[in-house]
């Protein structure tokens, strides 16, 4: 039988409060306590709230999700899913620096490792401060984001030869290629082939990735992800080099946009700030920059 949590610290502040730091097992009570908050802010926590779904559906295994408390309201949440990033959120700012402290100290007492964190960028910045000093480890940013909310794609635009169409099968070993290509180009760590052809396999069988085809040649390709209550992410946009500056990669997130806006209330998408082709193109197509997040890594 699953407690409701694995293990629970509660610690004295400075301000003289009791805070109680909650590490949860199930995740159906993690999400009672965590999804009012992230209902709150279904933009700007689409990540969080995304991995919580995929959570839910049994899709990662030994989630890490904690949440901070004060007197019975929630301060903070905590989720990763290892190997990848930690996730956090803080809703008591002037609080930050005592709150980040002992969840570290949490984190390094029980052996839970982090290999990186993701996180709106004044909440990572100040976590891998505090884990540096901690820790002893460095900070190294690995992706400095932007964070983009579609409501309706413009109608002016005007798009490039070919149409869009769900990949199938057939395009595995393509999608598998484009894949490892936009590890490196994003510098994200390289996974091993044989897990992207299990990622891929599982992406084109869940319906996935989108494709962008021009006289019968794949072009372009896109995936949505991470779906919640009201939205949907963009991700996974690559162009290979030899087909870009044609249009593709904007026509094809433009029009599929727009179809996943039939079902959901809005889109979702993070770019790399120092790319600003992708940050323009998305512009073009009607995405707002909403708030910046950083991808932080710890060696």
């Amino acid at each position: 039988m699953t407690s409701e949590y694995g293990h629970g610290i509660i610690f004295k502040t400075e301000w003289g409060g009791a805070m109680k730091f909650i590490h949860y097992e199930d995740v159906e009570r993690f999400a009672q306590k965590a999804e009012p908050v992230l209902e709150q802010g279904e933009d700007v926590y689409s990540l969080f709230y995304g991995i919580l779904q995929a959570i839910r559906a049994g899709k990662f295994k030994n989630p890490f999700m904690g949440i901070i408390e004060e007197e019975g309201e929630t301060v903070g949440l905590f989720q990763m899913t290892p190997p990848h990033a930690l996730n956090i959120i803080l809703l008591s700012e002037n609080k930050m620096d005592e709150i980040l402290q002992e969840v570290i100290r949490y984190l390094i007492e029980h052996s839970i490792p982090v290999q990186s964190i993701i996180s709106q960028k004044q909440w990572a910045t100040k976590f891998s401060e505090e884990w540096e000093r901690q820790t002893g480890q460095t900070a190294v940013i690995l992706m400095d984001q932007g964070l983009y909310r579609l409501n309706a794609v413009k109608d002016s635009l005007i798009h490039s030869p070919g149409n869009w169409r769900v990949a199938n099968e057939g395009d595995g070993p393509l999608i598998e290629d484009w894949y490892a290509r936009f590890e490196s180009d994003t510098h994200l760590p390289a996974t091993e082939s044989h897990l992207i052809k299990e990622k891929v396999a599982k992406f084109l069988e869940d319906r996935e990735i989108f494709v962008w085809e021009d006289e019968g040649v794949v072009v372009s390709m896109m995936k949505k992800a991470r779906p919640t209550k009201n939205s949907i992410t963009v991700t996974l946009v690559f162009t290979p080099a030899d087909q870009r500056k044609k249009g593709y990669a904007r026509s094809l997130v433009a029009l599929v946009s727009k179809e996943l806006l039939r079902e959901y209330s809005f889109c979702m998408l993070y770019t790399d700030m120092l790319n600003p082709t992708s940050n323009k193109i998305y512009k073009e197509i009607g995405y707002e920059h909403i708030a910046d997040s950083v991808h932080i890594g710890f060696i």
